[in-house]
């Protein structure tokens, strides 16, 4: 299974950020092969998605507000069963500034929330990148997850 953080950014970009983010997908690459991308807009991003076919389709995650709120067990839950079912491919995307449109929600095997507070989008992809690495220590049995 191959993981990519996808995330429709626009201008707004931290050097910070950055390297928080850089931080988690290297430690969650030794788990599972992890890659970022930062589209300008959805339609670059979904128009990307679209050409990458592989023998079966990715798996989309769409960061939204409407959508479930799991814990972070829950989400370690999740990717097992992924796994488990030989997913080649997830791809978790946080949305643009003015949120996904309905037509792009529709696309979403899943719509997952951070939470019900509403985050700046480049803490939005530190927090996913960290609760992926997190779930994945989970499964591993690290200490990371149980030594907070």
């Amino acid at each position: 299974m191959r993981l990519t953080i996808a995330s429709i950014a626009g201008r707004a970009r931290s050097e910070h950020c950055d390297a928080l983010v850089a931080e988690y997908v290297k430690r969650t690459s030794a788990f599972v092969p992890v890659e970022t991308e930062v589209f300008r807009t959805s339609k670059m991003f979904l128009e990307n998605l679209n050409k990458q076919r592989s023998r079966t389709a990715a798996t989309l995650v769409m960061l939204d507000s409407g959508g479930r709120q799991w814990t972070s067990e829950d989400l370690a839950r999740w990717l097992r069963r992924q796994q488990d079912e030989g997913r080649q491919r997830i791809v978790f995307a946080i949305g643009p500034a003015d949120g996904w449109s309905n037509e792009d929600r529709d696309r979403a095997n899943l719509l997952l929330s951070l939470g019900p507070m509403t985050l700046p989008h480049e803490l939005a992809r530190v927090v996913l990148c960290e609760q992926v690495y997190r779930a994945f220590t989970i499964l591993a049995g690290h200490p990371y997850h149980t030594g907070h």
